[in-house]
């Protein structure tokens, strides 16, 4: 008997049945083979990699940056890697942290402090201000705002001060850019980097570096480690 392919249903397991005929006629298919069973594979997740694992940035300068990180979430859109200046250290001291917190890498930089924090260039920071015309450095959470350019400094990134410590950064002219006095023939001839006015100045090859990697909306924290 030929059927048409319109004309078989499949009814059940293992059940031929013919539609749409007259003389419906069934047969039956042979029981399917019983499969052995298998466990289960586990699945397989890849746990974060650890934070800073040379162990660059002091710990709890690093615990502070991430808890801020949390508690400026409005303010600091971008989380993939966050600055952290650690002013305890001397000036010949590589001080400042880029952070990846995806990657979990670390690197350091050099950066100089301001002479009011500093009267004596003793190369460590001594006091901060928040104050117009302090020439001091400032303490807290600041935002990058953005590659710009000045006509004294040149390429630079601009700050915004999100704590009452340095909320009078943009006010202040308080950015990050490159100084002669930041290069390493500088360090190496006097043994600590210059004084700035209250910005975080660094070498030229440091901020060529940093300056598109900082860009705008990320987290720079000036603080004191323990």
């Amino acid at each position: 008997m030929l059927l048409s392919r319109r004309g078989l249903l499949v009814a059940g397991a293992g059940v031929v049945v013919t539609g749409c005929a007259s003389n419906a006629q069934m047969a039956e298919a042979p029981a399917p083979a019983q499969q052995a069973w298998a466990p289960a594979t586990p699945v397989q997740r890849t746990a974060a990699p650890p934070l800073d694992p040379r162990g660059l940035v002091p710990r709890d300068l690093r615990e502070q940056a991430l808890a801020a990180l949390d508690r400026h979430a409005w303010s600091i859109p971008n989380r993939d890697r966050i600055y952290i200046v650690n002013f305890t250290q001397h000036s010949a001291e590589p001080r400042l942290y880029e952070l990846d917190v995806i990657s979990g890498e670390a690197r350091m930089f050099h950066t100089a402090h301001g002479v009011g924090s500093d009267p004596f260039h003793s190369g460590y920071a001594h006091g901060f201000s928040n104050i117009v015309d302090s020439n001091a450095s400032s303490l807290g959470v600041y935002r990058t705002s953005g590659m710009g350019w000045g006509v004294r400094h040149g390429q630079n990134v601009l700050l915004d001060g999100l704590e009452e410590t340095n909320n009078a950064a943009r006010e202040r002219a308080i950015i990050v850019h490159a100084a002669d006095y930041c290069e390493p023939e500088w360090l190496a001839r006097e043994g600590k980097l210059g004084r700035s006015f209250g910005c975080f100045a660094t070498s030229f090859a440091t901020l060529d570096f940093l300056r598109p990697r900082m860009d705008e909306g990320r987290l720079l924290y000036a603080a004191r480690s323990i």
